[in-house]
């Protein structure tokens, strides 16, 4: 077989070749692949293609064929070889891909559920904190006068920092504390979307209304710079990851009311798949969450322009990581 037909025999299989080579390494945004294929080629069907193209890279070689041609075939070789057999990536290189890009993607997917959750969770708290400051008896119909007893001795200025001091082991016994409580509240924000998401909005009701009566009240009566000094650091991841369990248990919620075109049990199963990674991402949030509130929300030392400082700085971190993380980040892989 001469060169011009061998070429013209198996040129569309080298392009198709290169051009998934290219998808595979981003370096073609023209032709921005999808998950798993590029247009109709299956990231299963390479193996085969590349073997039949070192078949053919060998057998240009043996006909003597020009040396342009066998080092074009040479370099897709090596190219296929590069993709097709480099070791996995370590998998905290995946998760730390899930955090910085998915997690935060399939948040913004969930806009409508998150700005619901948002509003359930966020208006009770407002409002509780503002009508406290003038009509501070409402704090009973809330807590028990034990309750509130314990928040003043807690948060009392004279003795604050006093209470706060304690040792090293003593921390991380609260960090286990801590991460169970944080835990047990989103998990149970995201579950109770199965009671066709009335359980997610009374529990999101239910912590807006018991933070706001809380801080409302321990600002009213004076003790709010000690409970805004410690709560400022932790609140940025803890208190976002529970309205995004919130979205996620609307998400479920909708899944049941209102599946739309899906069955509703495929609707919800594709809305606990949803949630199941969302799950993973609130996790992470509520473990620093938990971790800052036994490590550093605890520091009676540190002065308060450090405090508040680090504070916003975590709100800035976590609104601007949900808010841009991923985007301009393709499926390729």
């Amino acid at each position: 077989m001469k060169q011009d037909a061998f070429v013209a025999r198996y040129e569309a299989e080298w392009t198709a070749f290169e051009q998934w080579l290219d998808a595979r390494a981003g370096s073609a945004r023209r032709a921005r692949s999808t998950r798993g294929s590029w247009q109709g080629l299956a990231d299963e069907d390479m193996p085969a293609r590349y073997r039949r193209l070192c078949q053919q890279q060998a057998l240009a070689r043996h006909r003597g064929y020009s040396p342009q041609l066998t080092a074009r075939l040479q370099a897709l070789m090596q190219r296929g070889h590069n993709v097709l057999y480099r070791p996995a990536p370590p998998k905290w290189h995946s998760a730390l891909r899930f955090l910085m890009a998915d997690f935060p993607r399939l948040v913004r997917a969930q806009r409508g559920c998150l700005w619901a959750s948002l509003l359930l969770f966020a208006l009770p708290l407002v409002l509780m904190f503002t009508l406290i400051q003038f009509k501070p008896e409402l704090v009973y119909g809330v807590m028990s006068q034990g309750q509130l007893s314990q928040m003043e001795a807690m948060y009392d200025p004279a003795r604050h920092a006093e209470r706060l001091a304690r040792e090293s082991q003593t921390d991380v016994q609260m960090f286990g504390y801590y991460i169970w409580n944080n835990v047990s509240i989103g998990f149970r924000t995201f579950a109770s979307g199965l009671l066709a998401g009335l359980g997610t909005i009374f529990v999101l009701i239910f912590n807006g209304i018991t933070i706001g009566t809380v801080a409302g009240h321990l600002q009213a009566i004076g003790h709010g710079g000690p409970f805004w000094r410690f709560v400022v650091g932790h609140s940025a991841p803890e208190l976002t990851a529970i309205v995004i369990a919130g979205a996620g248990g609307l998400r479920l919620g909708l899944a049941l009311v209102a599946p739309g075109q899906l069955r509703r049990i495929d609707a919800l199963v594709q809305a606990g798949r949803e949630g199941g990674r969302l799950c993973l991402g609130i996790l992470f949030m509520l473990v620093f969450a938990a971790f800052v509130e036994a490590f550093w929300s605890s520091t009676a030392s540190m002065p308060d322009p450090v405090k508040f400082g680090v504070g916003g700085g975590l709100w800035l971190v976590t609104v601007l990581w949900l808010w841009r993380g991923g985007r301009g980040v393709t499926d390729a892989r």
